[in-house]
Parts: C-alpha cells; sequence; structure tokens
C-alpha cells in the first residue's frame, strides 16, 4: 500500500502545474458524478485571512466533545497530505486517501481538469460521506466566493479577519476582499464574524442583509475577555456566558478566534437541540473540547533550552501577531530568527515588523518553486537589520545551525511561510531535537 500511496500522491501533487482556477462548475460536476457526498452531513464552512484553522479546530474539539462524529478539512498540511482531512482528530489513513483519489479522480471527466485543491477538496467531501460523520468542519482555501469549498449549504459561517493578500485574484481593497470572502454567506444562514474595518464589516453586513443572514459580529454580539488577575478568559456570548476558560493555543488574538469559535457553538447547538436534546452546549463541555485542542506550526513550542517556536506568520498581519507575541514573551532572551518568505507575499513589510524583534536573523528558503530567493530577501533584510545576518539555503540545514548555535537561556523562532515551518517540523519529527 506505500508504494500506492506514495504514486497517488504523486499524482495529486503534478495537479499543482494546473494553478488555480476561480469557478465552481468542475468541482459541482464532480461531485454530482459522486452523488453529491458533501450534502450528506451538516457543516460549517469557515473562511477568513488569518485564525481560520484555529477557528476551525476548536469547533470540530468541542463538537467531537459532545459526542458527535466530526470532520475537519484544513490546508495546507505542515508534513503529510492527510492532514487536511481528519476525523476526531485522527488523520485520513494511506489507504483512504488512495481510494478518496481514485473515486475523486474518475469523476474528474470534465472539459477542464480539476486542480490540486480541487481533487483534495473532493477527496475530503467523499471520506466524510463515506465515514458517515455527524458533522464537517470546513475551512476554505484561498478565497470565499470561487473556493472550491464554496458548493456546500452550511448550517453556520465564519469569517475570521481581512487582511490584503492574493491581490490577483482577490482584489486590492478590504472592500473587495470583503466582497470575495463574503461570497461563503448563505440565504438565512447564520454568521459570525471578527472583520473589523469599516468597509468590510459593511461590505459583510450589506451581503448578509441581501440573504437574509443574520450577522453576529466580535465585540458587538459576543466578547471574549481576560479574567482578572487570571491566566484565563471570559466568553460572554449570544445566551451564554463561560467564565475561567484557559486559552488552548497561545496568542493574544486567539481570544477572536476562541469567541467566533463559541459563538458559533452557540448557533449550531442551539439549531441541533430542536432534533436531539441529548446535546447541550454547557460550560464543561466547551473546556473539555478545548483542553486538547492543537494548532501545529502556529506559536507552536518545539522544544525548551534553547525555547523553539514554530509560526507560519505567512502574511503581513500574521507577521504582525507574531512579533507583539515575541516581544511580550521573550523578554531578556536573545532571539535567532530563521525566516524564509514566498515571493508572492509583502516580504519587505513582513520584515520590518519581524527583524526589530531578533538579535541575529537566518535567511533560508523552503522547497516549493515559490519560495522567494535568499539573495531577495537578504538584500531587503539588509536595509532594515543592523546585526547578524546568515544564509542558510535549506530549512533543515537553518534549523539545525540556529539550535546548535543559540545558548539554552535564549529563543529561535522559525518562521515566514507555513512551508518553511513544514519544512522545520517535518526535520523535528525525524531528529528528535
Amino acid at each position: 500500500m506505500a508504494e500506492t500511496y506514495q504514486k497517488c500522491l504523486e499524482k495529486i501533487y503534478q495537479l499543482g502545474r494546473f494553478g488555480i482556477k476561480l469557478e465552481l462548475e468542475t468541482i459541482q460536476n464532480i461531485l454530482a458524478r459522486l452523488g453529491h457526498p458533501e450534502r450528506k452531513y451538516p457543516c460549517v464552512h469557515v473562511a477568513g485571512t488569518n485564525g481560520k484553522g484555529s477557528t476551525a479546530t476548536y469547533i470540530a474539539a468541542i463538537l467531537q466533545a459532545a459526542g458527535f462524529k466530526t470532520g475537519i478539512y484544513t490546508s495546507p498540511h505542515l508534513v503529510r497530505f492527510n492532514e487536511r482531512i481528519c476525523i476526531n482528530g485522527q488523520m485520513i489513513p494511506d489507504a483512504d486517501v488512495v481510494a478518496a483519489y481514485e473515486a475523486v479522480n474518475a469523476a474528474d471527466i470534465g472539459d477542464r481538469n480539476a486542480t490540486f485543491f480541487e481533487i483534495a477538496t473532493a477527496m475530503a467531501f467523499y471520506y466524510f460521506a463515506a465515514q458517515q460523520v455527524d458533522w464537517a468542519v470546513i475551512e476554505t482555501g484561498m478565497g470565499g466566493r470561487f473556493d472550491a469549498t464554496n458548493i456546500i449549504e452550511p448550517a453556520v459561517g465564519v469569517i475570521t479577519n481581512l487582511s490584503i493578500e492574493h491581490t490577483q485574484y482577490l482584489g486590492t481593497t478590504i472592500q473587495a476582499l470583503a466582497t470575495e470572502k463574503g461570497g461563503i454567506i448563505k440565504p438565512s444562514t447564520p454568521l459570525v464574524t471578527s472583520v473589523s474595518q469599516p468597509s468590510g464589516i459593511r461590505t459583510l453586513k450589506q451581503i448578509a442583509k441581501e440573504k437574509n443572514a443574520p450577522l453576529y459580529q466580535y465585540k458587538q454580539d459576543f466578547f471574549v475577555r481576560k479574567t482578572p488577575n487570571k491566566a484565563t478568559v471570559t466568553y460572554r456570548g449570544l445566551n451564554f456566558r463561560i467564565p475561567d476558560i484557559t486559552p488552548p493555543l497561545p496568542g493574544d488574538h486567539q481570544k477572536e478566534n476562541l469567541g467566533m469559535a463559541l459563538a458559533a457553538c452557540e448557533l449550531i447547538f442551539d439549531r441541533h437541540k430542536k432534533n436531539d436534546s441529548r446535546h447541550q452546549l454547557t460550560c464543561e463541555l466547551v473546556k473539555q473540547g478545548l483542553a486538547g485542542t492543537r494548532w501545529p506550526g502556529r506559536l507552536e513550542v518545539i522544544q525548551q533550552n534553547p525555547l523553539v517556536i514554530l509560526d507560519g506568520a505567512h502574511n503581513l498581519q500574521a507577521a504582525r501577531v507574531l512579533a507583539r507575541y515575541l516581544s511580550a514573551t521573550l523578554v531578556g532572551r536573545k532571539l535567532t530568527l530563521v525566516i524564509g518568505i514566498l515571493d508572492d507575499k509583502p516580504y519587505e513589510a513582513m520584515l520590518r515588523h519581524l527583524l526589530p524583534v531578533a538579535h541575529r536573523v537566518i535567511i533560508t528558503r523552503a522547497k516549493i518553486d515559490r519560495s522567494l530567493p535568499t539573495a531577495v530577501l537578504t538584500a531587503a533584510a539588509e536595509k532594515i537589520f543592523n546585526g547578524q545576518i546568515q544564509v542558510i539555503e535549506t530549512v533543515s540545514d537553518a534549523v539545525s545551525y540556529a539550535i546548535s548555535n543559540t545558548s539554552k537561556q535564549d529563543a529561535v523562532c522559525i518562521a515566514g511561510s507555513l512551508y518553511v515551518a513544514g519544512e522545520a517540523k517535518e526535520k523535528f519529527d525525524l531528529d528528535f531535537f
């Protein structure tokens, strides 16, 4: 099976050369030939710029704790393709990757071959139906309106936040971005959001009004606040209050992600209790679900002494958040920053946020062909940073050097791209640092 699985992955990855196609007809036709697996279970649809994955993970964890068999589809993966498709926290087995691919590939007989993301999305829908999940939490890929996931009719929609990205596809303004992300809003389907920019929330409210979709806004309709003198937070929701929640993931930005997840769960459970009184949202259930939540590659502490933090930080907003976190938590520690960025990102602006918190910088490059050449990144870094800058071409070697040459009292952060984070995590998994 291992050889068949590897050949299957090779075929899936080769689809990347077809690029991004912004239309839904191809995946609609594939799913129709498969008997519309995406219609066989209720879904939650999560879009936005940052925080999609952690928000989706929180929702899935709470649903699972309630006794629901819960699927979750996220992207990209860090180390293995299987990470994208999970049920109750368990990755899809290799044999089921093969079976799902073969089924979806056989249905891909339209005028245009499906892209990598379309195939992966159809595989997730097919697998969740085959495994008879009770709920599926579906994260969008790049956009919303024409995202391959946007053929579902969710019970609840979530739009996390907006930050300019993928301008060639999603537009150059917050209003244009909100229009694209707001494409996931469905008629009469509640939407939870933390979008705060005036033009962004105005656009979402207009779309929601046109579709008669109730809209619930973070800091307006629900809140998450730090508990005074404690390392916990309190959720004040739509109809629910949960005190003393221990945040399962680090970073102050996780408050709003947690808030959106809990508001979405309120709406989910409120709908479901009409049909099944056994499943009730309680403080104990929420805390039980969140206790074991993990979201790899996002402010993930890999080891202590030296402290090693892994964070994708793959766009400008994520770089800002990471810089604030490092500044607040690494007081008194010298930081070695290992960084590689993709060529479609605002790398100079990202560097302006991240480099000032570092003592030493190591420039590297992930294996993907979209990685920015180290010479380009170095030239930009030299304009901003007066300290030591080194170039180590491979992520694996850069990580090894950084850790070997950092004292136990200091810290290393590996960031700039989820592909860099993935290669670093793979090295840790293999070498057991």
